[in-house]
């Protein structure tokens, strides 16, 4: 394996998890038996050497892996020949990730660069039990029954599925030179991508990478969003103060953390209780835990990046939306871009996707045709709104 004293570890792609054990059931919960997975990942980030992460964190039983390799992506399923590895964990090509736990297979001595498209191939002989899963990776993975890791391609076998949620992955590593700074988009479906055209890599911390490298920075965003998640509940996942140390202070290589929260908060709860309505956080509330967030990342070195609620009157999710909740958006709002908030910067998302004649709701030009997430053109306008000199990288 390649060393380098010069290098250090650095995450080069993030995937979000979900329980299946959640109340709140917004996605489809899986088990697999007697499959293979080949789920496809995208590297924010490049380096000499690679390593997988791989999770059980939601896991009732140990998750056998039968086997494991990686591979170049070429089109769908399919891989380029020749390139696959064998992915090992302590030397075993065969290894148990157990209940709550996450695993760093061995590395993987492999250049890879920025944008590169890699297959992962997990081998599942045994029932895996409800999986620990991303909801919204919004890149298509494939299940095909028996042990399909020898297959450059999956297409036309008996039994394919696609897959729209991932499964198992937490994300990879790469030997960077030391200091190679990284951003953590830690936040909601705005970050996660939920209205963006799936396969094609238009959500925005996608966008703003592109912007990032068009720049010539050495560093890199990696996307830790998760659809439904809320600043101060949980479900969709941990609330957003219980998952930062894991999900974003604990990120090899972190240097900055970007955060967008406060949507769901001020919306699941009339979603919920429709058509009954229901209360839902003050502006006080939403202050106090994004200054607790913005206070827990200065502790720990890293510089905080806020981004303002996004407009959401007029989503078709009925009692989403209420007047007393858009009024709460808009004065946490003006507070995040005031002279009181604890953030380093901010990125003003509201007013980079707000229709001018009715701010609070979407542009219809970025609208995703629900009201309240944003297209590939809103994920641009996104991208676009933050300043690069705030990042430092």
């Amino acid at each position: 394996m390649t060393t380098d004293s010069t290098a250090s570890w650095a995450a080069a792609f993030r995937s979000a998890v979900l329980s299946p054990y959640e109340s709140i059931e917004l996605f489809e919960r899986r088990s697999f038996a007697g499959r293979t997975l080949r789920q496809i990942i995208r590297l924010d980030g490049g380096g000499t050497v690679l390593r997988i992460r791989l999770t059980n964190r939601y896991g009732k039983q140990p998750l056998h892996i039968g086997g494991a390799r990686l591979a170049r992506r070429t089109e769908g399923s399919g891989i380029e020949s020749g390139s696959d590895l064998t992915v090992r964990v302590d030397g075993a090509e065969q290894f148990t990730v157990p209940v709550g736990a996450e695993l760093v297979t061995d590395p993987l001595d492999r250049a890879v660069a920025a944008g590169d498209e890699l297959a992962l191939d997990l081998w599942l002989p045994e029932d895996t039990g409800l999986s620990t899963y991303s909801a919204v990776p919004l890149r298509t993975g494939y299940a095909v029954p028996g042990n399909a890791l020898a297959a450059t391609t999956l297409d036309g076998a008996d039994g394919l599925e696609e897959l729209v949620t991932r499964h198992f992955i937490a994300g990879a590593d790469v030997l960077a030179p030391t200091g190679t700074p990284v951003a953590v988009a830690f936040g909601d479906s705005w970050f996660e991508g939920t209205g963006t055209t799936p396969d094609t890599d238009h959500r925005f911390p996608d966008l703003l990478n592109d912007r990032l490298r068009a720049a010539g920075r050495d560093g890199w965003v990696v996307n830790q969003g998760l659809s439904a998640n809320r600043l101060l509940t949980d479900e969709a996942g941990e609330h957003a103060l219980a998952r930062l140390e894991r999900d974003a202070l604990q990120v090899p290589g972190v240097t900055h953390v970007l955060i967008h929260f406060g949507l769901n908060d001020l919306g699941i709860p009339g979603q919920e209780a429709y058509p009954e309505p229901a209360p839902g956080p003050t502006a006080a509330d939403l202050v106090a835990g994004l200054t607790t967030l913005a206070d827990r990342i200065h502790a720990a070195g890293l510089t905080a990046v806020a981004t303002t609620v996004g407009p959401y009157r007029d989503t078709i999710f009925e009692g989403y939306s209420t007047p007393e909740g858009v009024a709460v958006a808009r004065e946490v709002n003006d507070w995040i871009r005031g002279a009181d908030s604890p953030f380093d910067a901010y990125a003003d998302f509201a007013a980079a996707v707000a229709d001018p004649a009715d701010p609070d709701r979407i542009d219809d030009t970025y609208d995703s045709g629900d009201g309240l997430h944003v297209n590939d053109a809103g994920a641009g306008a996104l991208a676009d709104s933050v300043d690069l000199a705030t990042l430092k990288i």
